[in-house]
């Protein structure tokens, strides 16, 4: 590993050990707050589809959010997990329509829209572990939205990333590959980069 490498899994590992240790009376209201912010986003007014994911465990909650896209008739697609890392992509149809998958994941069941569904999207509402003031996100080092945030053209999709307030961080370790977002949205607000 190169030292990049070993300053991100170190970041990582403290960031996920946070995770953890926040109670589930923390994460409702976190998922509560950012929901609203999140919905007051200009670009999510306007959006006719947007590119999401179903939160697990400790993430910054996306359920609700995910919900009152579909109700406002916003064509939301989630993530599909291929064998390689890439991500396929589905329609979102409530959560009566999410299936079990690999890692603890959720995915919308029926038809399989291929990777470059997610260029359809006006928004693209990333995960993440952390985001630094360059608009640089530190996911969870699968590579999959990395694959996704490069397939995506600029000027194209608004990339925001979800995520807690003290994951706003000085700076993560960057590579070459990585791109920037454009926006972040906590529960204490939103900050946009550029």
């Amino acid at each position: 590993m190169v030292k990049s490498d070993v300053d991100k899994a170190d970041l990582r590992r403290t960031l996920l050990d946070r995770r953890a240790a926040l109670s589930a009376e923390a994460v409702r209201e976190a998922q509560e707050a950012l929901g609203r912010r999140a919905l007051d986003l200009p670009e999510l007014a306007d959006a006719g589809t947007v590119a999401a994911y179903v939160s697990v465990g400790r993430e910054p909650g996306t359920r609700a959010l995910l919900e009152a896209l579909r109700g406002r008739g916003v064509r939301v697609l989630l993530p599909v997990l291929l064998p390689d890392n890439d991500l396929d992509w589905g329609v979102y149809r409530g959560p009566e329509r999410l299936e079990k998958a690999g890692r603890g994941l959720l995915e919308p069941d029926g038809e399989r829209l291929g990777p470059s569904a997610v260029t359809e999207a006006d928004v693209v509402l990333l995960p993440g572990l952390a985001v630094d003031g360059r608009g640089l996100r530190l996911g969870r080092g699968g590579g999959s939205y990395d694959r996704v945030l490069a397939r995506l053209p600029r000027p194209g999709a608004v990339r925001v990333v979800l995520l807690y307030d003290e994951e706003v961080v000085e700076r993560v370790p960057a590579e070459a590959h990585d791109q920037p977002v454009d926006a972040v949205v906590t529960p204490g607000g939103v900050r946009r980069f550029r």
